[in-house]
């Protein structure tokens, strides 16, 4: 793999996943994909460290054990008081190893001389070593993981021979409007393949523009003063969002 001079590599594991479809939204039941998307794996990584002055890139993920899901009932509070009873599909003993990168963000002009990129590579990888520096959820909040040290492409794999699976369109992430200098945000759907187990993520740029969708209008300091948008909930959904709007 393209190791980057400030590459970090790390390996998630944690007992469920849940990386929702926003298509199963609508209706309150949840629905894993099967693999996690890009927008997952980078709030996650933001959880290990994050500063405003950079942006996190994720380049590959490896899917090291079998892909396995698991039903249960939950009873979630509804918005007119008491309980609901819905069902959510969970991925099951989930363990991938992720090779990602940064770049600054070049829309925080004030940040410049934050701009140290041995100073921070160094301090997320110490991050990554001591399992993060905010609590680690595998797509929503009840699935807690756990992030520690490896050495990508290290290890057996389930898929290692397995060939190609195409998981057809799926969602990839936002364009925030503090990242894109765009007074709007975005949602970037992508058409996902996983080979031998590796996923390998286009940039965010690189996503064929036919499948990004407009969700609306936000400012860059709407996004930081709406606390919907946390780094640890990472299930926000483009249902959420919609209805939202």
């Amino acid at each position: 793999m393209d190791k980057k001079r400030n590459s970090v590599e790390f390996k998630i594991t944690g007992r469920y996943a849940l990386f929702s479809d926003p298509v199963t939204r609508v209706g309150g039941e949840k629905f894993s994909y099967q693999v996690p998307t890009y927008q997952a794996i980078k709030g996650i990584l933001e959880s290990v460290y994050w500063k405003p002055t950079l942006i996190w890139y994720i380049d590959v993920v490896r899917v090291m054990k079998k892909i396995q899901t698991e039903s249960k009932g939950i009873k979630p509070i509804k918005m007119s008081g008491g309980n609901d009873l819905s069902y959510y599909t969970y991925l099951r003993d989930v363990e991938y190893q992720v090779l990602a990168h940064f770049e600054w963000n070049e829309h925080r002009e004030e940040l410049t001389d934050d701009r140290n990129e041995h100073k921070h590579h160094n301090i997320a990888r110490r991050s990554i070593n001591k399992g993060g520096r905010r609590d680690i959820f595998l797509g929503t909040r009840e699935c807690q993981g756990y992030v520690e040290e490896c050495v990508f492409g290290e290890g057996v794999g389930f898929y290692d021979q397995y060939g190609e699976l195409d998981f057809g369109v799926m969602f990839h992430g936002y364009d925030y409007p503090d990242e894109t200098g765009e007074d709007e945000l975005v949602v970037r759907l992508w058409r996902a393949k996983m080979k031998d187990g590796i996923i390998e993520f286009p940039a965010p740029k690189d996503c064929d523009p036919s499948m990004r969708r407009f969700i609306r209008k936000m400012t860059a300091k709407e996004f930081e003063n709406n606390h919907n948008f946390t780094l640890i909930d990472n299930d926000l959904s483009v249902a959420d969002l919609v209805k939202e709007n």
